[in-house]
């Protein structure tokens, strides 16, 4: 069978290729040889510009044809990569030789063996890898995160008058405002995006175990550690770690997955509280022509996007979990458990995404169904005991808590005449009775 959206092994290539296909130019294989040719190429032009010796004479105006290599990568020069791996049995220096095979071209002969110029492959693995992660998630994650984020935000405006019967414990509480519940979200979201915005994309590069031995053996000279420092920073937008073994120690990586795995939980908190107010019928959902609900019940309206959001929510935090557990671990110098591990990086990302489309579109669906907020509340006048007890705490009223308790903890329905009655019997003026009757479960929502 030929790969295509219906063979695909994997839903996020398959079934929702359209979500995801945005991620393939930063996370795809594609993605990652062609970020290991712009980490070799800008490299290679770092050290004509250090100047090593051999490179002084390097004409500059040659680099922005260097940069077009990457810039105008194809998928034939991936394919070609790809070949010359089934010969060597190596990624990394697979990209080495076609770019070398394009300095001939270019008649650059003379300088082709410094590319790749005493590095590991993991110079260039923990320099790509990252680099993709922070377009990738720049690009993708964010506007799409932020374009959830400002929805939930407008409805706690929209919504901020709305009282509405609160839960807990599932039981009937003190009612709040719907905006604000939904401004709960909004404001924990904001607050994880002003951490996940403190988070470097770190990166390792420093030679075969991390201390610029062949560079230093090559040519003392040289501080290398900040020429590192320097092509990390100014070249490719990262920040190198140092010091460190072979591979970097990911710990900024696994802070960065764990952050964003922070934000998918508090989504799956929204899916869910959405989720139940629509069974609640708080919300209706804005009806498409031809969809189906259900394939037996016509009827049914069913809150599939939060489900699907929920759903996926939870496949990415496994993968996150998995990931800042795993990677900042490696035997002594380095092991290569981080390698095929890191190649899954796109997978936890594309369920996110696929998972804010659906909140996304479910958000958009949610209509308002203020009379049945009105009925819970007209239902559940008990939930006013609270405040007149606690004006009763005010006057100095003897034991009001159990006064309250033994009027609502009754098999009795507690209405608004029920109340009003119990206030008359209070002995306190007829100031603080009018007080007490002015308070109901539509205005006793707090600040």
């Amino acid at each position: 069978m030929k790969l295509n959206n219906l063979t695909a092994l994997s839903p996020i290539d398959g079934r929702y290729r359209k979500v995801t296909e945005g991620l393939a130019p930063y996370l795809s294989e594609f993605g990652l040889i062609k970020y290991r040719v712009q980490v070799e190429i800008e490299y290679f032009i770092a050290l004509c510009e250090l100047p090593l010796p051999q490179l002084k004479n390097v004409d500059n105006n040659l680099f922005d044809s260097l940069r077009a290599i990457y810039q105008n990568f194809t998928e034939e020069d991936a394919l070609k990569i790809k070949e010359i791996e089934k010969v060597t049995n190596h990624d990394v220096k697979a990209v080495e030789y076609l770019i070398k095979e394009k300095f001939d071209e270019m008649e650059l002969s003379d300088y082709k063996e410094f590319i790749h110029f005493g590095l590991t492959s993991q110079d260039i693995n923990n320099t790509s890898i990252p680099l993709s992660l922070m377009e990738s998630i720049s690009a993708q994650l964010l506007p799409l995160l932020n374009e959830v984020n400002t929805l939930i935000d407008a409805f706690a405006t929209e919504w901020k008058d709305i009282a509405m019967l609160a839960k807990t414990h599932g039981q009937p509480a003190s009612p709040t405002r719907l905006g604000k519940e939904f401004k709960v979200f909004n404001e924990r979201v904001n607050k994880q995006l002003e951490l996940l915005a403190t988070v470097p994309y770190s990166a390792k590069f420093g030679g075969a175990t991390g201390n610029f031995n062949a560079h230093h053996v090559a040519y003392p000279e040289f501080d290398w550690v900040d020429f590192g420092n320097n092509f990390v920073k100014n070249y490719l937008g990262l920040e190198r770690s140092h010091p460190t073994t072979q591979i970097e120690h990911y710990d900024n990586l696994a802070a960065l997955f764990d952050n964003i795995k922070r934000i998918n939980t508090i989504l799956v908190d929204l899916s869910r509280d959405i989720w139940q107010y629509v069974a609640s019928n708080y919300f209706k959902q804005k009806i498409k022509a031809g969809e189906i609900g259900s394939s037996a019940m016509p009827h049914k309206v069913n809150p599939i996007d939060f489900e699907n959001a929920e759903g996926n929510l939870g496949i990415a935090n496994a993968i996150f979990e998995h990931l800042s557990a795993k990677l900042p671990i490696s035997r002594l110098q380095r092991d290569l458990t981080d390698s095929t591990v890191l190649r899954n990086v796109s997978v936890p990302l594309a369920h996110t995404i696929i998972a804010l489309q659906s909140l996304k579109k479910g958000l958009n669906k949610l209509e308002l169904n203020r009379a049945a907020l009105d009925a819970d509340l007209e239902e559940n006048w008990a939930v006013v005991a609270e405040a007149i007890q606690t004006v009763l705490r005010r006057e100095g009223y003897p034991k009001p808590y159990e006064a309250l308790k033994e009027l609502t903890r009754k098999n009795e329905k507690i209405t608004k005449d029920s109340i009003h009655n119990f206030i008359e019997t209070l002995n306190v003026s007829d100031a603080i009775k009018s007080e007490l009757k002015v308070i109901t479960p539509f205005n006793y929502t707090g600040v």
